[in-house]
């Protein structure tokens, strides 16, 4: 078949360890005998994070503005054992982080379901998608050591140079600080991405914070979301038939275990990224789970929820057989080339993604699968494969599709 052609590039970002082997093995299969593949590329892998400065992550963030997708690999955000390991200059931040904190607006996540892999919690009869703010918080965070006592205090200068106290906590003895900050803007627009992806998608839409403990910050974000959604969205979601609610993060996590999954849930930057890992494993598989950064812009970054699979990683530099589940970083690169393709007004690219999706999902429910869903699928004498092996056996499964 004649290659698809491409108009303009996916922002190609490429990342670490074993998620950066599985990157080339997925583009020189299932893409690029397909696809006249055009990307413009940014190595976003420590070693050259750290040559840059991390200025090629800031790259890479203001390139997704100009071209509109990005498509991105898992990557290492560095602690002190990776200092040491990459000699870097400094303990680099996320370059997740960075990357949602130039672009805004909110990450949702989903799982990829396929017959055969059943949930852990029996009540989830549908998905469960997480909406995830992506900017500020933890992400953003100053931090501190305390080598003593003293008084530590938060401040405010406005413009006028007049200061705002308030109290932290009287040291009496060795201890540490952190400091964490939201813009107003953000949340706003936060509000807004959910608002819209459940109407879109026609789901009800939760969402949870503590604001019974955090009176000022998290109740914030709870005023700015009743205030939105009272003005703007309220008689949309009555004439859609879905709901939108408020409740405490404990709560929510005990009707979540309790429902049969189908609405979406909105939680704050660090309570996305650690509930998101809970229902995607829970769901069968972290390696289940699609990730979409959406912009208020019309910036679309899409990406594995998942990390770089260091151990995997350190038995293939020693020459030992794999078998590391490639679904969602697939995944990122099908929504990536479907959007771009819808962007663009090129047909070819969405209907191409849809079948590789259905590719994967094909050779899984056929009883080929790695061996993190070969441990829990409920189907018969499952086939483990391999990494290659596996990524080839979707290749055999889409050329029948296509």
């Amino acid at each position: 078949m004649e290659k698809i052609k491409m108009t303009t590039p996916l922002v190609e970002m490429d990342g670490d360890e074993m998620t950066r082997i599985l990157w080339k093995l997925i583009k020189d299969e299932l893409l690029t005998p397909y696809i006249d593949l055009h990307t413009e590329y940014y190595d976003l892998g420590l070693v050259y994070r750290n040559e840059t400065n991390d200025q090629v992550t800031i790259d890479s963030a203001n390139a997704t503005k100009k071209y509109g997708v990005a498509v991105k690999c898992a990557t290492i955000t560095p602690n002190a054992a990776r200092m040491t390991e990459y000699n870097l200059k400094e303990m680099y931040k996320s370059p997740n982080g960075t990357i949602r904190a130039i672009l805004d607006g909110t990450v949702f996540r989903a799982p990829i379901i396929v017959k055969g892999i059943e949930p852990y919690v029996n009540t989830w009869k549908k998905p469960i998608t997480i909406a995830r703010h992506a900017y500020g918080d933890v992400y953003k965070a100053s931090e501190m050591k305390i080598a003593g006592v003293g008084k530590a205090e938060l401040v405010f200068t406005d413009e006028q140079g007049q200061e705002t106290r308030e109290l932290i906590h009287d040291f009496k003895g060795a201890g540490i600080l952190q400091g964490i900050h939201n813009l107003e803007d953000s949340i706003e627009s936060f509000a807004r991405s959910c608002f819209n992806f459940a109407l879109e998608t026609k789901q009800d839409l939760w969402f949870a914070t503590k604001d019974t403990i955090s009176k000022k910050y998290d109740h914030t974000f709870k005023d700015i979301f009743q205030e939105i959604f009272d003005k703007e969205y309220a008689e949309q979601f009555k004439a859609a038939n879905i709901e939108y609610f408020y409740t405490l993060i404990d709560d929510a996590v005990a009707r979540v275990i309790r429902s049969e999954g189908g609405y979406i849930w909105a939680c704050k930057n660090y309570d996305g990224d650690v509930m998101s890992d809970m229902v995607a494993t829970a769901f069968g598989s972290l390696s289940m789970m699609t990730s979409v950064l959406v912009s208020p812009d019309g910036y679309y970054e899409y990406e594995a929820a998942h990390g770089t699979v260091q151990r995997h990683y350190y038995k293939h530099l020693k020459g030992e057989e794999t078998s590391t589940n490639p679904l969602a970083t697939i995944f990122a690169w099908t929504g990536a080339l479907r959007k771009r393709g819808e962007l663009d007004n090129i047909s070819e690219l969405g209907i191409f993604a849809d079948k590789l999706e259905q590719a994967c999902i094909n050779t899984i429910e056929s009883g080929k699968m790695t061996k993190d869903l070969a441990l829990i699928t409920t189907l018969d004498n499952p086939v483990t494969l391999n990494t290659e092996n596996f990524i080839k056996a979707v290749r055999e499964t889409l050329d029948t599709l296509l």
